[in-house]
């Protein structure tokens, strides 16, 4: 990737922000938006802008990616990150911009766009989350054992039958723990199961239950961040749908894979339903994964429409 400006941007709270720009400096200026939290700019991802059309600036978020301190969590909220998202357009000067983002990238971007819809031409969404509790149990206790029972009893076997009845709190009180024989195994199976839940045809669907029981490190980063948002309700300030009333006809185009067992179309249509600048795009025969090449082409193709109309 080529990059017009590659800079460490100094926020608050002690946080530095890996701020990066490419493109077409005289293009629609849009501001890309990454998953997680906690996962990190992917430079393949973007790949689906026009280089010609679009000023790309994309960051990692706090304590994500090669931002500093890295995995910090102290103040790192969504309200945190929203502020961040307005001092990258005061930065570079930007007095609206296209928003961009998938997953928790959608919810970012939601929060971001009703705090500060004056700044915003128009949002490219892909397989939304609305950041609520009831999303994070239909994914993993709901569509996780329907449709992967086994993996399902591999999850909750790596907690005490004490903790099963609530295992969403317990994975997350586990992977915060400061003790890596605690934390270390939790990360590493939730991370696993997330990613095969991601997937429309998963590596595994099964967890490597001796590697992960005997998990050293290092694991990826995001367990900790998504449990550090999941335990706080995604530290949003009211309900996204409801707020997402004020975009009014702010246009939105939002991709959602047909199959998606962690963002499903309903929340999809449900915000759609909200918003009446928003129109959702199927894509039939797709999960959650930005990986798979026909939501890749979807989101490309939804930029391009996008950017017709602006």
């Amino acid at each position: 990737m080529k990059w017009l400006t590659d800079e460490m941007l100094p926020v608050s709270d002690g946080h530095r922000l890996c701020v990066r720009s490419t493109g077409n400096p005289d293009g629609i200026p849009a501001v890309f938006l990454h998953g997680g939290p906690g996962s990190g700019v992917q430079e393949s991802q973007l790949g689906v802008f026009d280089l010609d059309r679009f000023h790309v600036i994309a960051f990692d978020q706090r304590g994500a990616g090669l931002s500093t301190p890295k995995g910090g969590r102290d103040g790192n909220t969504t309200a945190h990150l929203v502020s961040d998202v307005e001092a990258i357009r005061d930065r570079f000067g930007i007095d609206r911009w296209l928003v961009v983002g998938g997953s928790w990238g959608a919810t970012l971007a939601l929060a971001y766009a009703t705090a500060h819809p004056e700044r915003v031409r128009g949002l490219v969404l892909r397989a939304v989350f609305l950041g609520t509790r009831a999303e994070l149990e239909r994914a993993f206790l709901v569509h996780l054992p329907t449709f992967y029972p086994a993996l399902h009893a591999d999850w909750l076997s790596m907690l005490p039958k004490t903790e099963r009845a609530r295992p969403l709190d317990a994975y997350w009180a586990r992977i915060l723990d400061p003790d890596p024989a605690v934390h270390l195994p939790a990360a590493r199976a939730w991370h696993d199961t997330e990613r095969a839940l991601s997937s429309l045809v998963p590596s595994a669907t099964r967890l490597d239950m001796r590697a992960v029981q005997a998990t050293t490190g290092p694991v990826p980063s995001s367990p900790y961040m998504e449990a550090h948002y999941f335990s706080n309700d995604c530290f949003l300030d009211g309900d996204l749908r409801d707020r997402a009333r004020a975009l009014g006809d702010i246009p939105g185009l939002v991709v959602q894979g047909r199959f998606d067992l962690l963002c499903p179309p309903e929340t999809s249509h449900a915000l759609a339903d909200a918003w009446p600048g928003a129109v959702v795009r199927e894509v039939e025969g797709a999960g959650h994964s930005m990986g798979d090449k026909s939501v890749f082409a979807a989101v490309r193709d939804a930029l391009s429409e996008i950017a017709d109309r602006l």
